[in-house]
């Protein structure tokens, strides 16, 4: 289980997390929504161990982030909007390196194959990551993800740039996680893609939680019938927020 309380982070004289709280049960995917610059990567962020919160608490697996962070962290993974990977190792150093990283090596091989395999990565395995294209190294990212025993698998637009049956296999890999009784936390633009594949939603907007529950759940929050999508709802919910912050402000 991933739980966040009462998450708050500044950048400078700007808020960008405002107490923040919520939890991802275990086998539960989380689909976190809302517009730019709402905070989406900033929370996937803090929970990654990447950005220091300047409030707030965050449990991964039990382990207190901030207190033990080599625990917590030994439980996760992280797949960024935009990776950053080693580029002077090939592509199956790399796979390797993170499987170093978190001592799963027992497993390395038979998963690394799989995993190459299932993101046409197979022919580029001796190829530097410096020489592959931005969906190449997102699929990279994403079979990293899954070279090791994360408990809590963050990913941050996960299907931007990938090519079809890439985004096919990793939406499947994330549905198997989920029933292998992992918690996944997905931040996306994609709401037709949330829509189907996530348990529940948590929609914010300027640093702040505006709904959270199941798609029915957020249907009676909106006030719209079963036949509305998962955008209208967004729309709704983020525009009528929006009105009630600058009623509150004025």
């Amino acid at each position: 289980m991933l739980v966040i309380e009462g998450l708050t982070k500044y950048y400078g004289q700007t808020l960008a997390v405002d107490g923040m709280s919520f939890e991802v049960n275990d086998g539960e995917i989380l689909g976190l929504l809302g517009p730019n610059g709402a905070g989406k990567t900033t929370i996937l962020r803090s929970v990654a161990g990447i950005v220091r919160p300047n409030a707030g608490r965050i449990l991964v697996n039990g382990y207190d982030l901030a207190a033990n962070e080599q625990r917590a962290k030994r439980s996760l993974a992280f797949v960024p909007e935009t990776p950053n990977p080693y580029e002077m190792l090939t592509v199956y150093e790399h796979l390797r390196f993170i499987a170093m990283a978190y001592d799963t090596l027992d497993k390395f091989d038979d998963r690394a194959s799989a995993l190459l395999d299932r993101f046409d990565l197979a022919e580029k395995r001796n190829h530097l990551v410096l020489t592959l294209s931005k969906g190449m190294k997102q699929k990279l990212a994403a079979a990293c993800a899954f070279i090791h025993d994360a408990r809590v698998l963050l990913l941050d637009e996960p299907l931007i740039g990938i090519d079809p049956k890439g985004a096919h296999e990793l939406k499947d890999m994330m549905v198997a996680s989920k029933e292998a009784g992992c918690s996944i936390l997905v931040s996306t633009h994609m709401l037709d893609t949330a829509e189907r594949l996530c348990d529940r939603i948590l929609i914010i907007d300027r640093g702040r939680k505006v709904a959270e529950g199941t798609l029915e759940e957020l249907h009676g929050r909106a006030h719209m019938g079963e036949d509305a999508t998962l955008e209208d709802v967004f729309l709704k919910l983020t525009e009528d927020s929006a009105a009630d912050e600058n009623a509150a402000g004025s």
